[in-house]
């Protein structure tokens, strides 16, 4: 299948891992772009730039294909060394990276310099033209139904993708709530050159997170996401669990008056216990609604042959048909 998106990233599957943290490490990375697609190592996971770039030297010993590094901009007190982890992507020979969070404009001239095509996660079509204006060659466009931060505007992709469509005119792929092949050629239907997936690679068995996790997914149903910090405009799709309800019913109870500091016990800081050692009760982490379509753990390979099986066959005999 050949969309723009396989052509300017040079990869054979419309179909791109998003960066996950303490997920998106070199072994699921290359497994994704080993099987067609394109893998992302999850930059911020790697405590310092020389860990980085260790990570990025033992992605390409594990494949010879193109594979991304995701680099997500947050607001933080202690800022993490943003220039030193652009050196390591640069002087890694990483040719592909997947930004997030706050725009990358001031990264920009060092990534366009070193010939690194930039891929920009948006939850809104105003952010999608802000990183078409500030040079970014694709966008993620990522609907309502993602695991992590949807946004505060509660788009969902089949508003959201024809939207972009609409406004755009660099290519942008559809990320969120995505976990099939149907689901790839709905995307491309709507006006997106691919696909980007999360939750859905979260359960394969390349992921390197504990086999808790990947079953908690898989006895998941759609209906078993919540959404936390809502109130503090940093709203959040994650799994149900207990923790996760203790700070929903605290969130109800405390309203508009509810500060970070209270809310931190439940999500700073938790990822590498519930991803590492399988406590899934530790606290709050990202999941997408697609859970709900999740029913096994394939191999990387496995699940985009299958999704792209599936996709052909939906073009060339249901759809034409028709």
């Amino acid at each position: 299948m050949k969309t723009k998106i396989t052509e300017l990233f040079n990869i054979e599957h419309p179909i791109i891992q998003g960066g996950m943290h303490y997920v998106g490490y070199a072994e699921l990375a290359a497994a994704v772009s080993n099987a067609g697609g394109l893998g992302i190592i999850t930059g911020l996971t790697q405590r310092s730039p020389e860990d980085l770039a260790a990570e990025i030297k033992k992605c390409h010993s594990m494949t010879d294909k193109p594979f991304g590094v995701n680099l997500t901009i947050l607001p933080m007190v202690n800022s993490p060394d943003y220039p030193g982890y652009v050196k390591a992507i640069v002087e890694g020979g990483v040719k592909i990276v997947e930004t997030a969070g706050r725009s990358p404009e001031k990264f920009m001239p060092a990534l366009k310099e070193a010939g690194i095509k930039v891929i920009h996660k948006c939850t809104s079509v105003r952010h999608a033209l802000k990183a078409e204006k500030i040079g970014c060659d694709a966008v993620s466009a990522d609907g309502f139904e993602c695991g992590g931060h949807p946004g505060e505007d509660d788009i969902p992709n089949f508003i959201l993708l024809p939207r972009v469509l609409e406004e755009l005119s660099i290519p942008f792929v559809a990320s969120g709530g995505i976990g099939t092949g149907s689901q790839l050629v709905a995307s491309l239907a709507l006006g997106a050159e691919g696909i980007n997936m999360g939750t859905r690679f979260l359960a394969t068995k390349e992921a390197p997170v504990h086999e808790n996790v990947k079953q908690a997914i898989l006895d998941a149903s759609e209906l078993d996401t919540r959404l936390i910090m809502r109130n503090l405009t940093n709203t959040e799709r994650v799994l149900r669990n207990s923790a996760v309800d203790e700070l929903v019913e605290l969130e109800k109870a405390k309203g508009e008056e509810i500060t970070f500091d209270e809310v931190a016990p439940f999500v700073v800081s938790k990822y590498r216990d519930i991803m590492k050692n399988g406590n899934m009760d530790a606290g709050a982490w990202s999941c997408g609604m697609v859970a709900g379509l999740i029913h096994d753990i394939p191999s990387c390979k496995e699940l985009i042959d299958r999704m792209m099986k599936e996709a052909n066959a939906i073009i060339h005999d249901r759809l034409a048909k028709l």
